[in-house]
């Protein structure tokens, strides 16, 4: 009991220390800023309803959530479900929106109940190469070049709940991989030349935009597993960037997204850490596991030496908390013959 009080007093500070390198917790999956016609009551329930339905696709992964059952009926009483929100914008050309956040355990409830997957917030980043091609020749996309376009694919994939990184554009990028090379999309250099940023999602872009505004163009998206290819024609930017948010959380959901079941949650899931120095190093990996939200409680039952010994309490199977856990790059899987059922790793510090 005294370890579990001092772990929740430390929660904050080694919760952070022991994040992964290999993924990110995403911010605000629970609100959503959506367009709003007014003021009215009627408005207001509209958008309510749109933004709720925004947070329950980002927090299952797919837009396959929102045909259950029993998320459509929560999603006809919205409303009730807001805990706050606050207009914006309204004046000049700027347009009227209402941002919108929602009870992250509700939500989560939500989706469990209508037995929907569920996404946990812990995500890996993706770094996104975007080539443009106009009547000026070609370009990375950036901040400084194309600050417009850029706010659209921030929300595009803020809407979708996927960490998005952009290049530097600085001169060892500009070094390792040139516009032209970027536009021919090769793997292994577009690997290359990401390897600075230590991520293993990229997204490459290579759009030709018309005086009209239609672009042309395809995307691909390389992960260590695969490559997934689009090809779009006669569309706009807001709905180029839109398909390529969406491609890449229909994708990781389907990696990481988690069938929420109390099999087995009784006894719980064994999990073995070895490497385990310091109590700073235990009482950040009971934090981490924590904050999974398919996991209740990470209860430490021995500790001996550099290995901790634990029972994790959850709504996922051990094959289905594994796929999770190991976003965390400090704990790897440990190379030694495992007990079935039981999760081991090594923690890397």
């Amino acid at each position: 009991m005294l370890f579990r009080s001092l772990t929740r007093l430390l929660l904050l500070p080694l919760l952070l220390a022991a994040l992964p390198a290999g993924a990110e917790v995403v911010r605000d999956l629970y609100a959503a800023e959506v367009p709003i016609s007014g003021r009215q009551q009627a408005a207001l329930d509209g958008a309510s309803r749109q933004a709720m339905s925004q947070v329950l696709v980002k927090l299952s992964g797919s837009e396959d959530v929102l045909g259950y059952s029993g998320v459509k009926s929560s999603l006809s009483n919205a409303r009730s479900y807001v805990q706050q929100y606050a207009y914006l914008g309204g004046q000049g050309d700027i347009p009227l929106t209402a941002r919108f956040e929602f009870d992250g355990s509700v939500m989560t409830k939500i989706i469990t109940d209508a037995g929907a997957p569920l996404w946990t917030a812990n995500r890996p980043p993706v770094l996104a190469w975007i080539v443009l091609e106009d009547e000026t020749g070609r370009r990375f996309l950036g901040r400084e070049t194309d600050p417009e376009l850029v706010k659209q694919l921030e929300r595009a994939f803020f809407e979708r709940g996927v960490p998005l990184r952009l290049p530097l554009l600085d001169l060892m990028d500009t070094a390792s991989l040139s516009v032209d090379e970027a536009w021919q999309q090769d793997r292994a250099t577009l690997m290359a030349a990401s390897s600075r940023y230590g991520v293993a999602d990229i997204l490459a872009g290579r759009f030709a935009s018309l005086s009209s505004g239609v672009w042309l163009g395809d995307w691909s998206y390389l992960t260590d597993r695969r490559q997934l290819n689009r090809t779009l024609t006669n569309t706009s930017a807001s709905d180029a960037l839109d398909v390529a948010a969406a491609l890449i959380a229909e994708d990781m959901a389907e990696r990481y997204a988690v069938m929420p079941t109390t099999s087995g949650s009784a006894a719980g899931i064994r999990m073995q850490v070895v490497g385990v120095s310091d109590y700073g190093d235990y009482a950040g990996v009971v934090a981490w596991l924590e904050s999974l939200e398919l996991i209740q409680h990470a209860n430490v039952e021995h500790i001996a030496g550099d290995r901790i010994e634990l029972r994790l309490v959850a709504q996922a199977d051990a094959s289905q908390l594994a796929s999770i856990i190991e976003l965390n790059d400090k704990l790897v899987p440990a190379p030694v013959a495992q007990t079935p059922g039981v999760l081991f790793y090594q923690w890397q510090d």
